[in-house]
């Protein structure tokens, strides 16, 4: 039976506590003594907050959730979030059947085999890029910006056909638009010129095809050039700005935990494992997954009610310890099965086998290229990605 709902609204985003690592205290608590609680948002909009991973999974998987932004109540995290969503929105802004439609025309782009096959270049690809940190007797390097950032921008510029000469360009609209707190005409700005750009080289791939998956969408002769545009802007946005932030920030975790560290590089064929892991831990989506009801649920015995909006804290759910014992500690031997750092659902990350594929290669080829891999710089001076919607550090100076 549904009870009374909560009256303590916390406040979203709500703010991280000591611990760089680990999700809002204020999240933590209420996961701990409420199922569903009462928030607010940025804009003063009331809304529901779920933070305990069952409640996750279900609200995540159930269809009476929807993620389409155009629906009466639909919660956004920003100005920002808003702005984009409404705006040119693509797929994961949509319900079946038109977001089952899209996303089939990529599914095969991303399945495991046709991901194993990407392999040798990503290997390739970790290896020059160590090569150029390490030339000349180099000793120190940013790891973001010479490692954790090129090297899942060079993969997602392979597989769609985009130069990489222009990265510095996309990363530049890629922070903006990833901002919670770039004012809307920024955002606006930075959606226009991306969506200029990727019309125009899709207007190009008509001419001249090649082998990556603008070209294709392009032949399927279904999509215009505007929607082809919005798929790739996804793709390039969320192909570079989560693995990257990722790498840097498991490097990071392992080198704070140096018992985790010494473990994984005793048994380097642990590493598959060792990422799942740091996926759980880190969870760096953690602004959570939004959807809104559309019809009256019960969830954790709170009745949500349809046009209600309710904010998956996927964060908090990854550490509940109903599912994960001690799960505020990196533990590189759990059992880490049934996590949500790619979501749940319908929903669920298109891209997740490329992510573990370029993160079980990055912290491999890391680890034994760079054996005194170590910080270059106090801990406490470290700059952490609070305002943006993918979670890291600016900066992660290294030496070795």
């Amino acid at each position: 039976m549904a009870t009374a709902a909560p009256t303590s609204p916390t406040s979203h985003p709500a703010p991280r506590g000591t611990c760089p690592f680990a999700p809002p205290p204020a999240y933590q608590q209420a996961r701990e003594e409420q199922a569903v609680s009462r928030i607010r948002l940025w804009d003063g909009t009331p809304c529901w907050l779920i933070t305990r991973h069952q409640d996750a999974r279900d609200v995540l998987a159930d269809p009476r959730f929807s993620a389409d932004a155009t629906r009466p109540g639909f919660p956004f995290l920003s100005a920002g979030a808003r702005e984009l969503s409404t705006g040119s929105p693509t797929f994961i802004r949509m319900d079946d059947p038109e977001h089952a439609r899209l996303r089939r025309m990529l599914t095969g782009d991303f399945t495991l085999r046709r991901t194993a096959l990407l392999r040798p270049a990503i290997q390739r690809t970790a290896d020059e890029l160590i090569d150029r940190m390490t030339a000349d007797g180099r000793t120190t390097a940013d790891l973001v910006a010479d490692f954790a950032l090129p090297l899942p921008s060079l993969v997602i510029c392979l597989l769609l056909g985009v130069p990489y000469q222009d990265h510095a360009f996309f990363q530049e609209c890629s922070r903006t638009l990833l901002r919670r707190d770039a004012p809307v005409a920024e955002i606006a700005a930075a959606q226009d010129r991306l969506a200029g750009y990727l019309d125009a080289l899709t207007e190009a791939k008509r001419h001249h095809p090649d082998d990556g998956i603008l070209s294709r969408l392009v032949a399927r002769g279904e999509l215009t050039t505007a929607e082809i545009s919005t798929m790739g802007r996804l793709l390039l946005v969320a192909g570079h700005e989560t693995t990257a932030n990722m790498t840097a920030l498991s490097v990071l975790d392992l080198l704070r935990h140096p018992d985790q560290l010494a473990r994984l590089r005793a048994h380097p064929e642990t590493t598959p494992a060792a990422v799942e892991e740091l996926l759980r831990h880190l969870t760096v989506v953690h602004t959570g997954l939004t959807r809104v009801a559309v019809e009256d649920v019960e969830v954790g015995g709170v009745l949500i009610r349809a046009g209600e909006g309710v904010v998956c804290q996927i964060n908090t759910a990854n550490r509940d310890e109903r599912r994960y014992p001690d799960g505020d500690t990196l533990d590189l031997a759990r059992d880490t099965r049934r996590h949500l750092a790619f979501g749940f659902g319908v929903h669920q990350c298109l891209g997740q086998p490329l992510a573990r594929l370029e993160l079980e290669i990055a912290l491999e080829t890391l680890l034994r290229r760079l054996p005194g891999l170590r910080l270059a710089v106090p801990f406490e001076e470290l700059r952490f990605r609070h305002e943006m919607v993918v979670y890291g550090v600016h900066a992660l100076p290294v030496a070795w």
